[in-house]
Parts: structure tokens; sequence; C-alpha cells
């Protein structure tokens, strides 16, 4: 037997799941069937390549080595396809975007012609539907948030960068709200008010909403449920809700943005690409861009900019 391209891939997940079992899972295969596999893999090898831990199986020696080059051939597979991919078709790099403030920015930005490749962007309203679609090759990247604590599991074959690692939330609410006057909000006095959330709760932001409304002492009426951005304002602007909102989003017309006191519920922004169809140097590019368009928004509103001038620890790295 000869080692080919899904050995090497059968030793990562097994060395990234840290057990058989939860290789098997990524690789959607049994687990007997793998362990077969395994055995096999480690007679070409000439000897064990993993061991049992206290925490799962372990690299050996030998599998460590045996890991460091099956990670540099399957990178160089991935970027020979990204880039054979992009000469041979000509095509648009395809993008996936939540409905993020950097999504218009991301469009003027001119960096992928570097590359060689225009950008397509399309905008979804569910996370778990982006990872789908990029998993299927319907996109070759992502844009996407998640909040506080929550994680979006991303599908075998991607590669993923945190943009911004952390920004923290603020409502919008009416103009004429009574709190409209305020420098800072404190969530408790939003009590009685409906809430606007959006279609699809799957980046973790209505959960950390209702924790951070029990923690303020009240269960929050999340109401509305609408994607058209501006039936959105419209209805803030009535005072008929207030919302969460990313800080470098611009107020709009009847709204206002104010933070919230002791910022509650905290955001992240990450880029996810296919390793089969975007090389290192693309996926770079396409971070740069994404990292300018969001640095545009950062003064729409004062009281971000100044949370931001005072966190240089969160600013996207551009050198």
């Amino acid at each position: 037997m000869q080692l080919e391209l899904r050995h090497l891939q059968a030793v990562c997940r097994i060395a990234e799941a840290g057990s058989l079992g939860g290789a098997a899972r990524r690789l959607g295969v049994s687990q007997p069937a793998l362990s077969a596999q395994l055995r096999r893999i480690e007679r070409v090898t000439g000897g064990e390549l993993f061991v049992r831990g206290r925490s799962g199986v372990e690299p050996t020696a030998l599998g460590q080595f045996v890991l460091a080059k099956a990670r540099r051939v399957l990178s160089e597979m991935d970027a020979l396809g990204a880039q054979a991919r992009a000469m041979s078709t000509g095509s648009p790099l395809r993008l996936g975007c939540i409905m993020l403030v950097l999504l218009d920015g991301l469009l003027a930005q001119t960096d992928l012609s570097m590359s060689g490749r225009e950008i397509a962007v399309d905008l979804e309203d569910s996370v778990t539907v982006l990872a789908r679609m990029l998993g299927a090759g319907r996109y070759d990247a992502i844009v996407y948030g998640e909040v506080n604590g929550h994680e979006v599991p991303l599908p075998e074959g991607t590669l993923a960068r945190t943009l911004i690692p952390k920004e923290p939330f603020c409502i919008r609410l009416s103009a004429r709200h009574p709190l409209a006057g305020q420098g800072r909000i404190e969530l408790a006095d939003l009590a009685g008010e409906s809430w606007m959330t959006l279609v699809e709760d799957d980046d973790g932001g209505p959960e950390a909403l209702v924790t951070a409304c029990e923690k303020a002492g009240f269960s929050p009426s999340l109401r509305y449920r609408i994607t058209d951005r501006k039936m959105q304002h419209d209805l803030i602007a009535a005072g008929r809700a207030v919302a969460l909102s990313q800080p470098t989003a611009p107020s709009g017309e009847g709204t206002v943005m104010r933070p919230l006191v002791g910022n509650p519920i905290i955001g992240r922004i990450r880029l996810a690409w296919s390793r089969a169809a975007l090389s290192a140097g693309q996926a770079e590019l396409l971070y740069r861009a994404a990292a300018r368009a969001y640095l545009a928004n950062v003064d729409n509103n004062p009281f971000h900019k100044q949370w931001w001038d005072a966190h240089p620890e969160v600013h996207p790295v551009l050198d």
C-alpha cells in the first residue's frame, strides 16, 4: 500500500479531534473502519502514530513527524487547487456575508484585483446557511459574526481567522425615546421594550441578549423578526421596538445608537475560507479588504471611536 492524500487527511483529523471516534465522525466513517485504516497507515510508516493519553489519543514522535509532513503536503495541494481554479476559470471569488455593517464597504475594496480575481458578494440571513454553503462549494469564503461565547461550527476543509476579536454591541432606539438623550444606557431600563431580532437565531445573539437581560432582572420580549433593514429602522424610529446593533452601524433616520453600561454583550467578526478555493495569499488579501472595510466604519459613532482608540489590542493586523 502507498500513502494517499486521504490517508494524510485521516492522520490529521485524528490529531485534531484527539480521538478516533471524534475523527471518524468528522470524516463520515465508522470508528472500526478508521481504526483499520490507521493500522494500515502505521504498517507503511513503520510504527505507531498515536498512543492513548489522559485526554484521548496523542501523537508519538513518529506521529508528530508524519503529521508535520502531512500538513505541509495537504497545504500545498490546497494551494495548488486554489490557484489552478482561479487561473483556469477566471470566475469571481464568491463571498457570503451575514448582515454585517462592513458589507457595503467590502464591495468598495479593490485589493483582490492584485490576485487577478473579481469578487462577488451575497448576503445571507443565517450563519448556519453560510457555513453549509461554504462546505458545499457554493461560497469560497464567508464573513460572519459570533456573539459572546458562541462558536459557529465550520465544515471540513476550511480555515478561519478572526478579523475583529471584540466589539461591544450597543442599542438602536428611536431618537424620540426618553433614553435617547443619555450617553450610556442601563440594560435594566429597557425592561418594558419590544425587541427586534434576526430571522435566524444561530449566531448566539438572542441567547446572549436573554442572558444579559435576565442578569439585569427581566426577560426580553423578542417580538419582531424582520430581515428588511428599512422596515427594522422604521419600526424603531416609530418607537415600537429597540434592537441590538453593531457599534459601527450608522444611526439611520429617526434612530440613535447608544452604548450599554458595562458592555454585557460582545461580538466578534471572523473570516473563513475553503482551502481548495483560496490560496494563502488570496486569503490574506481578503482579510485586508475586510479589515479596511471595518475600519472605514469605526468613526460612524463617537462612542465606539473612543472605545476603539482605547483598545488597540482588538485592531486587525495589517502590517
